[in-house]
């Protein structure tokens, strides 16, 4: 009996990674420790994909792994002073991308700006922004994709399942306190290492 695959088919729309050894080395690490992403992933070149719970530091390991064995380029923004030292050579070709907090352009208009630039791009965001918990999610998703015009793809971590799963894809209305509660609903059954989101 064959077992099921870690992750789901790669969409021929979606940006791909340029390596195969580390897709298939995530992928196994992923196996071995009985992780997998359930659902389908969308057959997009551009999108914003969200992800919680994220209660641990293990969210971002799993998370690392998951990225890069979907084959799929999915950036990460992180400040443009780490990938400008020498963590930098490691981090970008696993799609980490520079944000410059004095530039001119907020980060929403950065990232605005990208995904207007760029033929295929999908980018990955913690929608609470740090590992404890918050009563109120950041918004700057719903605007980077509200205005770049871009969908969202929910992801719902469950550590008691060891899983990822793809939730529904969501369009940003301009209505972000609605967007907001209808979104927080989908992730409500879900529990990270610590908490439910």
């Amino acid at each position: 009996m064959s077992r099921p695959p870690v992750v789901p088919p790669t969409p021929p729309s979606a940006p791909k990674l340029q390596s195969r050894f580390w897709p298939w080395f995530s992928r196994g690490v992923l196996r071995l420790c009985g992780w997998r992403l359930l659902g389908e992933l969308p057959d997009v070149p551009k999108l914003i994909l969200i992800g919680a719970p994220h209660s641990s530091y293990w969210d971002g390991l799993w998370g690392l792994l998951m990225k890069i064995g979907i084959g799929i380029e999915v950036n990460i923004m992180i400040k443009r002073e780490v990938l400008d030292g020498p963590l930098g050579i490691i981090l970008r070709p696993i799609g980490m991308i520079a944000i410059n907090r004095k530039a001119a352009l907020n980060v929403v208009g950065q990232m605005v700006e990208r995904f207007r630039q760029r033929e295929r791009m999908w980018l990955g965001i913690t929608p609470e922004g740090t590992r404890k918990p918050v009563k109120e999610w950041k918004s700057g998703f719903l605007r980077i994709a509200h205005e770049a015009n871009v969908p969202i793809q929910t992801l719902f971590i469950d550590y008691p399942t060891k899983t990822f799963t793809l939730g529904p894809v969501v369009r940003a209305t301009g209505d972000h306190d609605a967007d907001m509660a209808k979104i927080r609903v989908l992730f409500a059954p879900y529990r990270g290492k610590h908490r439910n989101a």
